[in-house]
């Protein structure tokens, strides 16, 4: 049995090819991943000038597909697009652009032989809940099967899930307490378990649209000067950039200059972390809040409680950290140092560390800093629960993100009800099994004792 997924993100889109035993009982068969493509150029959402061309850019990923799933199995494999946080910003600022391009993916999809069910824009909730699903199916914290192969409930805690996109980002953890906010609250019910769940997605909180934001606030305080300073960018880097770049977003619009947006300005990098932390914490609102506590920006949060797991470019940046920079990330000064370090570091420096990596080298200060005060300052991690957090990129060999939750919803992969098979009758034949084994060996054991005592008194 197969799925696909295309994951249409705001920066790029994924495929993964699901894969599940064809003897699953009860829709509880065990889910992996059996293979993934990047789609090549951009997310489906920087088409909405030229929408077939979104439809095209499938085509390489697509044709893998076509290979990685047998032949016969095609017309059975379900076919899923999902898009995030990018096309929920084209939906905002020009819906029949974002109708054109879903409609063109679509047109593209259905021309293959899959069983293609539809592309959508996911809410941010959704895509929250989602990857909570993901990472806790994986790591077996709904159910898991029993040495006997029989399902059970492990009596373990979930975990929370935060993803970092390049336009949003998310946080999602199960909690006992009262959600104050209804948008921000989703009860389910797996495996005949409810769960009462927290979840709130950030728009415009992405790792890109941070970037422009930063930018914009930037130019904004030079008065629009051809030729500014980015603390946040290492000495030695300079750039020149299109205003478009930088306001073609609902993100930024609103401080958008009366300059034509094709005038180009020139950025230098003066690698100032104490300014570039100051830079990114204007990014946030910490100051109102209507409820009993607040993350940021007046939205409501319990405390975070348990174990957490932090994806997509949480991972990326803490692996830039710990791999490139060689520096371990434990506690929050162990990220707040690094991200200090990252900034002080000179351009020249950090190409000769990672040349590989120059296209994204000039922004992990941004991004690292942005990433110590989201965890510390907005979702209130502090030196208890910090080390709480790890930052995967996967669970075994299968990638942590909605996609995977999204297809076992969709597909009733997970069912609300507990899972009830002929495998208890099979749990108490092997229990008397074990017993009759047992009393066997027992009876071999005191045969043989009297066998011997027997034997040693022939002798005497």
């Amino acid at each position: 049995q197969y799925g696909i997924v295309l994951d249409a993100g705001s920066s790029h889109t994924a495929m993964f090819v699901y894969k599940w035993p064809a003897d699953k009982e009860n829709d509880t068969g065990v889910v992996s991943e059996h293979s993934m493509c990047d789609v090549e150029g951009p997310g489906i959402s920087s088409y909405s000038s030229n929408p077939p061309v979104a439809g095209t850019s499938l085509v390489h990923c697509l044709n893998q597909a076509l290979r990685d799933v047998p032949k016969e199995k095609h017309a059975g494999t379900p076919l899923y697009l999902g898009a995030t946080a990018g096309m929920r910003l084209l939906n905002i600022t020009n819906p029949q652009a974002s109708e054109a391009v879903l409609s063109a993916v679509a047109a593209r999809l259905k021309s293959y032989p899959f069983d293609f069910r539809g592309a959508k824009i996911l809410s941010g909730e959704e895509e929250g809940v989602f990857g909570w699903v993901t990472a806790n199916y994986l790591l077996e914290n709904f159910i898991k099967r029993g040495w006997l192969g029989e399902w059970i409930q492990p009596q373990k805690k979930t975990l929370g899930a935060m993803d970092f996109g390049g336009a949003s980002t998310q946080i999602t953890f199960e909690t006992r307490d009262t959600i104050e906010d209804p948008r921000n609250e989703v009860v389910l019910k797996l495996y005949g378990q409810a769960y009462k769940v927290y979840t709130h997605s950030f728009l415009c909180y992405g790792r890109d649209q941070v970037l422009k934001r930063l930018l914009s606030k930037l130019f904004q305080a030079e008065r629009h000067q051809a030729t500014f300073s980015h603390p946040c960018w290492p000495t030695g880097y300079r750039k020149s950039l299109l205003l478009s770049s930088v306001y073609n977003s609902p993100c930024t619009e609103k401080e958008r200059p009366s300059l034509a947006l094709n005038t180009t300005v020139t950025v230098v990098g003066t690698g100032n972390s104490s300014l570039c932390a100051l830079l990114v914490s204007k990014l946030f609102d910490f100051t109102t809040c209507s409820f009993s506590h607040c993350s940021f920006d007046n939205t409501f949060q319990p405390e975070v409680s348990g174990k957490f797991i932090a994806f997509s470019a949480f991972f990326y940046t803490v692996d830039f950290i710990q791999t490139v920079m060689g520096r371990p990330v434990h506690m929050p000064s162990d990220l707040k140092d690094a991200a200090e370090t990252i900034c002080a570091t000179s351009w020249s420096e950090l190409l000769q560390k990672a040349p590989m990596l120059e296209r994204r080298l000039p922004d992990y200060c941004a991004a690292s800093t942005f990433i110590y005060l989201l965890t510390t300052k907005g979702y209130n991690f502090n030196n208890h629960s910090f080390p709480n957090i790890a930052f995967q990129k996967k669970a075994g060999e299968t990638s942590i993100g909605w996609a995977l939750g999204y297809m076992l919803n969709l597909t009733n992969m997970i069912p609300a009800e507990q899972p009830s098979s002929h495998k208890s009758m099979l749990y108490n034949y092997w229990v008397l099994l074990i017993l009759l084994f047992v009393l066997t060996t027992l009876m071999s054991l005191v045969t043989a004792v009297c066998l011997l005592r027997r034997t040693k008194s022939l002798a005497i």
